[in-house]
């Protein structure tokens, strides 16, 4: 079950992503031409979030990127690291860089609410999504819905942790993962590794695509997909009633629907909850242009087809009240193919059989 801490103030170490560094005189070139980020755009003070495709624009990473003496540190799933390294060196032979691994190098802590921590460790980190401060060796990143990335050297990890313990509360990583599902942001994992395009996860509303910079591995279709494509299938909220917390990559079905409506990108549990948010796929096969789907955007099958959930507006989208709702449900970002083809599409989903 989920603690209470996150919708509170708290801190917890980023134990499930890995660190990959690439640096030397050419990382900012040799990097430039491999991720759908611009690094031109990247300083001391901005982080960016970014992806690695392949030559078919699907995403074989995802990741957070900072800025780092002679070169770049790659935050990502940890389960992706060995193959990425061993994919990238075989490119980085041709330019002036290195690349190692350099999770052992640093400790990682997420911090939401924690913005009087980050003041008291000398870091004055603006409001501004991916703005970056640096003190004391110190690096901290702006994430939304005030919550903060906050890297050191392995070696101040310890008293680090006991400085933000007697501030914060800890929290366990569910937490962390449900703020980044509250704030739209998908990750790549190994099982959905190769499975979706940038667009699917709604990566370009975030700034981890850039349509302005030169070629890069797999830009032509991620390109074609922005400005001449008709995109099917695009991230979405989504509150499951019951059963177990679905792994990434896990196919979720309609009860009116034999073939699978899309997979789960992340999932987190959330406790005792009144109003649920809405994932699916965009009204009538149209994606929308913002963030979150609006609420003129759902379709009128979502409202009509369950007398028991309404529809009620919200500074972040649609949610769906349920009259009766457990005490606990896992909570997930979706992709999916289709939001409704038939007027008894329900807001809930099932697992296959």
């Amino acid at each position: 079950q989920r603690s209470p801490m996150a919708d509170s103030a708290f801190f917890t170490p980023l134990n499930h992503e890995a660190l990959l560094a690439v640096r030397g005189p050419d990382a900012a070139k040799f990097l430039q031409g491999q991720l759908t980020c611009n690094l031109n755009y990247l300083d001391e003070r901005t982080s960016s979030l970014g992806a690695r495709c392949t030559p078919k624009g699907r995403m074989i990473s995802s990741f957070r990127i900072v800025q780092d003496g002679d070169g770049y540190l790659l935050a990502l799933a940890s389960e992706l690291l060995e193959a990425q390294l061993a994919d990238l060196k075989k490119y980085a032979v041709f330019s002036k860089s290195s690349l190692a691994d350099e999770s052992a190098v640093w400790a990682r802590f997420g911090v939401s609410g924690g913005d009087g921590a980050l003041v008291s460790l000398g870091l004055d980190l603006p409001q501004q999504a991916d703005a970056v401060a640096r003190a004391n060796g110190l690096i901290a990143i702006r994430l939304p819905g005030g919550r903060a990335e906050l890297w050191a050297p392995a070696a101040q990890a310890d008293s680090l942790q006991a400085r933000l313990a007697a501030q914060l509360p800890e929290a366990p990583l569910n937490d962390w993962l449900l703020g980044q599902v509250r704030a739209g942001i998908g990750q790549v994992f190994g099982a959905t590794r190769e499975l979706f395009i940038p667009q699917m996860i709604n990566l370009q509303a975030l700034g981890g695509v850039s349509f302005k910079k030169g070629c890069y591995t797999g830009q032509e279709i991620v390109a074609r997909m922005q400005y001449l494509g008709k995109l099917k299938r695009r991230l979405y909220r989504l509150a499951l009633i019951d059963g177990p917390l679905p792994e990434p990559g896990s196919a979720l079905f309609s009860p009116v629907h034999a073939s699978s409506v899309g997979e789960v990108v992340l999932a987190a549990l959330r406790a005792a909850y009144g109003a649920v948010p809405v994932v699916g796929g965009a009204a009538n096969g149209r994606p929308t242009s913002s963030r979150w789907l609006p609420r003129r955007s759902v379709p009128s099958c979502w409202k009509d087809a369950c007398p028991p959930a309404r529809v009620c507006g919200s500074n972040s989208g649609p949610w769906l009240s349920f009259s009766r709702a457990p005490a606990s449900s896992p909570r997930a970002v979706l992709n999916s193919r289709r939001a409704c083809s038939a007027s008894t599409w329900r807001p809930w989903l099932r697992s296959p059989a």
